[in-house]
């Protein structure tokens, strides 16, 4: 076969290939802090009906100022599961400072119900790394501190990829990439499908909840939604 020949293979391998491709969705970005168009929107500063208490039941935070607050009535999960997903969600803890390290704004997100990414007052004050605001609690600090002062709202975008079951059986690990306030605080933060640590967990789930804790302190959140990664 001539040079010629071959480079009309090659090119016509090329088409089939892009013609293979399936044309990505059209989505309608969010403006001026609005979610996305594909987005579910989980919370929307007046409805908390896609909520229930962690043992079940209705969700009892209170909601004021078009946001959510732990008010010690216990944590709170969606009522859908998910499992890949980006996630967003804003916070922020009480502007007024009672307690310190980890009695000071303490909440969590936690993703399927088990993989917890820290909320918690961390402007100016000391704990251990891998509890402060950003990290991916019990296994992995955040890569820097941005935390905002006391009071003020704070973002966090979350993509988490769940541990899945590999070809050999086993789990194979998943992800978190976080940025709290736009900056990069978790960079594919390996998620184990098993763990002997402190915040242990063990085995693997295709999808699980979206858990927001009550762990004492009035901490608030708003403008909570989520795009499920297929």
């Amino acid at each position: 076969m001539n040079f010629s020949k071959l480079f009309l293979v090659f090119v016509f391998s090329m088409i089939s290939n892009f013609a293979a491709e399936p044309e990505p969705p059209v989505v309608t970005p969010g403006v001026n802090g609005q979610p996305p168009s594909d987005a579910i929107v989980l919370f929307d500063g007046k409805d908390k009906s896609k909520w229930q208490n962690i043992d079940g039941g209705e969700a009892k935070w209170e909601i004021k100022d078009s946001a959510m607050q732990v008010n010690g009535t216990g944590s709170i999960r969606t009522k859908e599961e998910f499992g890949d997903v980006q996630l967003h969600v804003e916070w922020a803890t009480p502007s007024e400072v009672k307690g310190e390290g980890q009695g000071r704004g303490n909440s969590g997100v936690y993703l399927q119900g088990r993989y917890e990414i820290q909320v918690l007052d961390s402007y100016q004050s000391k704990t251990y790394f891998n509890g402060q605001a950003g990290a991916f609690y019990g296994h992995a600090a955040p890569l820097v501190n941005v935390s905002r002062k006391p009071g003020e709202w704070q973002t966090y975008d979350i993509i988490f990829h769940a541990p899945a079951k590999g070809d050999d059986g086993k789990a194979k690990p998943g992800s978190f990439t976080v940025l709290q306030n736009g900056v990069l605080v978790q960079d594919h933060t390996p998620v184990p499908g098993e763990s002997t640590t402190a915040a242990a967990f063990s085995g693997i789930s295709p999808t699980g909840p979206l858990v927001l804790q009550d762990h004492g302190n009035p901490v608030r959140f708003r403008n909570i939604w989520v795009r499920p990664l297929r």
